[in-house]
């Protein structure tokens, strides 16, 4: 195998993780009413957007570095992964580049239909996204065995997975508020360790390929 794989799974896992520690600290600065409109969306979107390339690279290198006999779960993985980044791609872009214009050209009422609000289309999309992304590392745990580093991959990936239904009732219980927002919390932490980790796990495997 190309080990420059393991160089591209670390730097991608590392902009995948930086990315999301950027997104959480924004969103934080949003619900103390740090930052306003349009500058809490802009950068909200905009560096929620910076995750999904990183992203979807990191776990493509983890399906070439999987050994043969556990390609399937690191194929599981990447689909979700890709299901994951489809959706919220649409979300961002048309939030970055369309909602967001056109309501400071004051035609916030032509696009309503558009804007992510609690249970809207692009709410929903929203959704859907982070539920694959969890469903993404659960799937990859079976790609780790449960020794040395691994298993702190492992466990790390089982318990981002863990966050999921709390990110489901986030956006599905019928009424959404700022306390509601705090259930997903536990990702703020799980998500970037998550990517963190597997980066250092490629990076692991690069220094031992090499020597």
């Amino acid at each position: 195998m190309d080990h420059s794989i393991y160089r591209i799974g670390f730097w991608s896992g590392i902009a995948a993780f930086s990315s999301t520690v950027a997104f959480g600290f924004v969103q934080v600065l949003q619900v103390l009413k740090l930052i306003h409109y349009p500058w809490d969306e802009i950068l909200i979107y905009g560096f929620s957007l910076c995750i999904v390339i990183p992203f979807l690279m990191e776990m493509l290198a983890l399906h070439y570095a999987a050994p043969d006999m556990k390609k399937f779960w690191s194929h599981a993985a990447l689909i979700f992964t890709c299901i994951y980044a489809v959706f919220v791609t649409a979300n961002y872009v048309v939030q970055l580049a369309t909602v967001i214009p056109m309501s400071l050209d004051g035609a916030a009422n032509e696009i309503q239909v558009l804007r992510q609000t609690p249970h809207s289309l692009f709410w929903d999309f929203d959704a859907i996204g982070y539920i694959c992304m969890g469903l993404a590392t659960l799937f990859a745990m079976p790609v780790f065995e449960k020794q040395g580093f691994q298993r702190w991959v492992k466990r790390v990936f089982f318990v981002h997975g863990l966050v999921t239904p709390l990110i489901t009732i986030v956006y599905f219980y019928p009424k959404f508020s700022n306390g509601m927002l705090l259930l997903a919390l536990p990702w703020g932490i799980t998500a970037p360790t998550s990517m963190l980790i597997l980066a250092l796990w490629f990076r692991q495997n690069f220094r031992i390929k090499n020597g």
